[in-house]
């Protein structure tokens, strides 16, 4: 199963590529890999609602519809509920199965939910994030919005604490994510827009 989270955060990329451009692009490598491997696929596209169920099939056509919906489809909602699409997850599918989270992570009170899901399939996390959510540029006064919630606001980039203290909370949000995969016993691993995803999930797969 593949957990795709199509909320509007994924509308931003500063390295050749928007997150949901990656999270599109290895939910299909993935898709692939699985027909591959002769094994049914679903998807569950959320936001911070169930946006769209595809029940898990085999066969190539069945791939094509997944990539298909992928590439085009379009959210009614922009928020994010990871819980959500886990509770989904739980519910609607009975047999065990790998289930691939992918997401920026944008989102707080998942751990719960995520350790249930777990206790009943084997739930991996991929991190898609871009290189500007860990660090700002020093490029004077710059208007930025919130996409999932319009808010906007100005920021001060050529100020040394502001850039520090962007720092500090990307450091923090990436301690929180790693705390509540490993309470969970949930693998993960982080996948930055616009660089190489082949080696790193390799890596994870070699060490699962």
């Amino acid at each position: 199963m593949l957990l795709v989270d199509v909320s509007a955060s994924g509308e931003f990329g500063t390295n050749r590529q928007l997150k949901k451009d990656l999270i599109a692009e290895i939910s299909a490598v993935l898709s692939f890999s699985a027909i591959e491997n002769n094994d049914k696929i679903g998807v569950i596209l959320f936001s911070d609602r169930i946006e769209k169920f595809i029940p898990p099939q085999k066969g190539r056509q069945h791939i094509l519809r997944i990539i298909r919906e992928l590439l085009e489809f379009r959210p009614v909602s922009r928020g994010t509920d990871i819980s959500e699409s886990l509770r989904f997850l739980t519910n609607a599918i009975k047999k065990r199965c790998t289930a691939f989270l992918i997401s920026d992570f944008r989102d707080r009170g998942y751990a719960r939910s995520l350790q249930v899901a777990n206790n009943k399939h084997d739930v991996v996390a991929l991190h898609v994030y871009d290189r500007r959510e860990e660090s700002l540029p020093d490029v004077g006064l710059v208007r930025v919005m919130d996409a999932e919630t319009g808010r906007e606001r100005w920021i001060d980039t050529s100020s040394n604490r502001v850039r520090e203290n962007y720092a500090m909370k990307w450091e923090s949000h990436v301690e929180m994510m790693r705390e509540i995969f490993s309470r969970a016993g949930v693998d993960s691993v982080g996948l930055r827009t616009g660089e190489d995803y082949v080696r790193p999930l390799m890596a994870l797969f070699k060490k699962r």
